[in-house]
């Protein structure tokens, strides 16, 4: 059986980055680190996918009202020369996200 890959590489999705703001409290935001996508459906909300190049990713989804700002980290790129920019985001603790990993369905082995 083939493997698929679910996720699509997609256009390049600009986050606006920001330097730390003043008074930066790390215990009230969550950082989580990725390649940012535009979401399909909704436009307040932004999707960051952990290891875009992996074939067992998996990714996040969040409101854009809840990241307080990004930082630019270093662009990743295959042997292949394609290249996928990467974020970190720190996110307000206690916001509601969603956590995605997709899977292919198939029987279960018993030994």
């Amino acid at each position: 059986m083939a493997i698929v890959n679910f996720l699509e590489l997609k256009e390049k999705f600009e986050i606006q980055t920001a330097v730390r703001p003043q008074g930066f409290d790390k215990t009230k935001y969550t950082p989580f680190s990725g390649s940012p996508r535009k979401h399909p459906h909704d436009a307040t909300r932004v999707i960051l996918i952990a290891d875009p190049f992996s074939d067992n990713t998996f990714y996040y989804e969040f409101r854009a009202k809840d990241i307080v700002f990004a930082e630019d980290l270093p662009n990743i790129t295959t042997l292949a020369g394609e290249s996928v920019s990467m974020v970190r985001i720190w996110v307000k603790k206690q916001s509601i996200a969603i956590r995605c990993t997709p899977f292919i369905v198939d029987s279960i082995r018993r030994m």
